[in-house]
């Protein structure tokens, strides 16, 4: 038995513009699936919106649903799935708002693509368990062009359309005006190596740097190169010290760079098989992507779970969830460190700062690294954005991985050209950096 393969993915457009539209998956569950699906709609710039007041705009089954627990609950408010399934079997349904250019097909692939594979049997696609993928093929994408003021972001644009996902980066300004860009990059589609696929990457590069592109070229690298190519594995003292010491980081919750202090409660009382994990926080752009990719990293699964919206900016998440052996959590140690770790993830899910660097500034990003591997997605797109609609200059950029205490780390490291200085304050650069990492602009 099985799901046909284009049931596993539905998508129900909006009739009208503005309202959200509706994705539902339904496929065999994985530990991690959640984060996965979540990470695909942040990369598209995918947006899960309040429906109505009081409705749910996520909710997930993937569990005994019978369970003398929800035999317990009260009618809740808002909309609710009837779904039993059999533990095996997932169903997620999301209510989103796209963008006018948002590329529908193309997520579906992908989304269906974060499900286990498929096989077939009888002429039928059917999923089955999903084998290791084998890491992707890197490429190092270099080009030389004219600087002009956004240069950067435009290519990290072109970068994102094309579905090329960028590794590492380093940047770098020569002293007659131009541009040397070294990318080290994935592609989603795995046909890089291709000459259509560099042919037409070369075509939208160069349609959107005109006659300031000066040479373009790509070519396979071995993943040993791309890691040397970074330098060394540590960051310089200082800069860890500013990002990530205690004090810093406890300042700055009580200020603008970080989202409000999350409520989570714990009750393992409801439910004889599961913990029941309730979150009350400010909304952000991956909030849902931050809680998922968190989870996942602890090897949780959420057997029922759902999102719902109770203000403009504040959500509300209820989540049954349970070890990898089936049972709920009931070590109290492990309980405060899962707790501990969401409440820093929902309030800084990205540490922002500005250095001093000689007479310059450098700006620094950090997001943490899934155990997979797995970055978040679309950082560098909104750092390089914010800078480019405040008018202000890159001199350099670099982007790479760092371990630092038991985590792993991908840094941006950006040095402004803040010209003659009659650009905004340093705080201000910061606080609009931070603002459109969080969705917030």
């Amino acid at each position: 038995m099985g799901i046909l393969y284009d049931d596993v993915v539905l998508l129900n457009h909006s009739e009208r513009e503005g309202d959200p539209s509706v994705i539902t998956v339904n496929c065999p569950d994985k530990t991690g699936l959640g984060s996965d699906l979540c990470r695909i709609i942040l990369f598209f710039g995918l947006t899960v919106v309040r429906v109505e007041r009081s409705n749910i705009l996520l909710e997930f089954v993937n569990g005994m649903l019978k369970d003398s627990l929800l035999q317990r609950r009260t009618e809740p408010t808002g909309f609710i799935c009837d779904v039993n399934t059999d533990g095996i079997w997932c169903y997620i349904v999301f209510w989103v708002v796209g963008r006018p250019d948002t590329r529908w097909n193309l997520l579906k692939k992908r989304l269906m693509g974060a499900c286990p594979s498929c096989s077939s049997a009888s002429g039928i696609s059917y999923y089955r368990a999903e084998l290791s993928p084998r890491p992707p093929d890197v490429f190092l994408l270099t080009f030389c062009c004219n600087d002009r003021r956004g240069l950067l972001h435009d290519v990290t644009a072109v970068l994102s359309e094309l579905e090329l996902t960028i590794k590492k980066v380093k940047v770098s300004t020569t002293p007659d005006g131009k541009v040397m860009d070294l990318f080290f990059i994935t592609d989603t589609r795995e046909l890089l190596h291709t000459k259509k696929r560099q042919e037409d990457t070369h075509y939208q590069l160069k349609s959107v740097l005109g006659d300031a592109m000066i040479s373009c070229d790509i070519e396979m690298v071995g993943s040993e190169i791309a890691g040397c190519s970074q330098g060394p594995s540590f960051l310089p003292q200082e800069v860890a010290e500013d990002m990530f010491s205690f004090e810093i980081l406890h300042e700055q919750l009580s200020t603008s760079l970080a989202c409000n202090k999350a409520i989570i409660t714990v009750d393992n009382l409801m439910s004889p098989g599961h913990t029941l994990i309730k979150i009350a926080c400010q909304d952000h752009k991956g909030l849902l992507y931050d809680i998922m990719r968190t989870l996942k990293d602890y090897n949780i699964q959420i057997s029922y779970g759902r999102f719902a919206a109770k203000a403009k900016t504040e959500c509300e998440l209820e989540l049954f969830i349970m070890q990898a052996d089936g049972k709920k959590i009931v070590d109290h140690s492990k309980l405060n460190g899962l707790c501990s770790r969401l409440q820093m993830e929902l309030c800084r899910p990205l540490r922002v700062s500005l250095m001093n660097r000689g007479p310059d500034a450098e700006l620094l990003v950090a997001n943490p690294v899934e155990l997979s591997g797995k970055g978040r997605p679309i950082v560098f797109y909104d750092i390089t954005l914010a800078l480019k609609m405040l008018n202000i200059g890159i001199f350099s950029a670099e982007v790479g991985r760092y371990q630092i205490g038991d985590r792993e780390w991908e840094i941006y490291r950006v040095l402004l050209d803040e010209g003659n200085g009659s650009g905004p304050s340093r705080n201000k650069i910061v606080e609009a950096v931070w603002k459109m990492l969080m969705g917030w602009e």
